[in-house]
């Protein structure tokens, strides 16, 4: 193995063109220089360097020559591991859970405002339906998670929470809404869907499901073709949907919020660093 001392030394009488200033270099006097590059030979068993008296500048010999490309890489290598591990500022990766409705445009400015200010810090994210995203809190596939959820939920703490505004909406070219209502859903366990359902029966109206899909892009798409009416979040309206009000026999939604919840209760550094950033960057839909 290479004692890497020994070929910074070498590197550095190289780079530099002579012992005194690689001696500069590595904070080392000419002579200890001198000592290590005849180290190097001998634990190689061959000459690096042309020694001659009349020369002031450093030759290479075909080993030498050999040797230096690898002797800088691993050099280098050597001095970014210690700086990634000893350097300033948290090291680590941290998976966050982001559901499928979750704005793009607003998930990106995160993604990116957050890699600008933490360099170092991995952010790996992973969406899903909330229901999806709980249990892979629990399964600690994820460190954190936003999830959809009531207003003021008190069973599941939260690091923070933010409103959200959620409407009815349907396709700008559905002036007429069926009996029964035909409904564009996510899954059975989304709080969406649950939401529609109870609000539809409370109010003595029938419903079927004309469409379901796990895919916010779907979501929109069925909406916008005029299959059936949805909750949306007002970040997902595209231009081509409309909102149904109580003229229409739909009333105001129960507010819910947006919440980052953690797989565990002591948070790591790196874990407390993505929070308190969400925190400043974070606002309500």
């Amino acid at each position: 193995m290479f004692d890497l001392e020994l070929l910074r030394t070498f590197v550095s009488v190289v780079d530099s063109g002579g012992f005194t200033k690689a001696g500069e270099r590595v904070n080392r006097t000419q002579s200890t220089v001198s000592q290590q590059i005849r180290k190097l030979e001998e634990a190689l068993g061959r000459p690096l360097l042309l020694r001659q008296r009349a020369s002031k500048h450093i030759e290479l010999t075909e080993d030498g020559e050999r040797l230096i490309g690898y002797a800088r890489r691993l050099v280098a290598l050597a001095l970014e591991a210690h700086s990634v591990l000893c350097g300033d500022g948290e090291v680590g990766v941290v998976k966050l859970g982001v559901p499928e409705d979750f704005d793009v445009q607003r998930l990106m400015a995160l993604l990116s405002g957050f890699a600008r200010e933490h360099p170092r810090i991995r952010l790996d994210t992973v969406n899903g339906l909330s229901v999806d995203l709980h249990q892979r809190l629990e399964n600690r596939e994820i460190d954190l998670a936003l999830v959809k959820r009531d207003r003021g939920n008190k069973q599941e703490p939260a690091l923070a929470s933010w409103p959200e505004q959620v409407n009815w909406v349907a396709g700008c070219k559905m002036d007429v809404i069926d009996d029964p209502v035909p409904l564009v859903v996510y899954p059975q366990g989304c709080i969406y869907r649950n939401r529609i359902v109870h609000a539809l029966e409370s109010s003595g109206r029938r419903w079927r499901v004309a469409f379901a899909s796990q895919s916010l892009v779907g979501i929109q798409a069925a909406v916008s073709a005029g299959l059936g009416i949805s909750l949306l979040p007002a970040s997902a309206m595209l231009v081509d949907h409309r909102l149904l009000g109580v003229e229409e026999g739909f009333a105001a939604v129960p507010p819910s919020e947006l919440a980052l919840v953690a797989a565990n209760r002591m948070l790591t550094d790196v874990q407390r660093t993505l929070v308190e950033y969400m925190k400043g960057q974070m606002t309500g839909n």
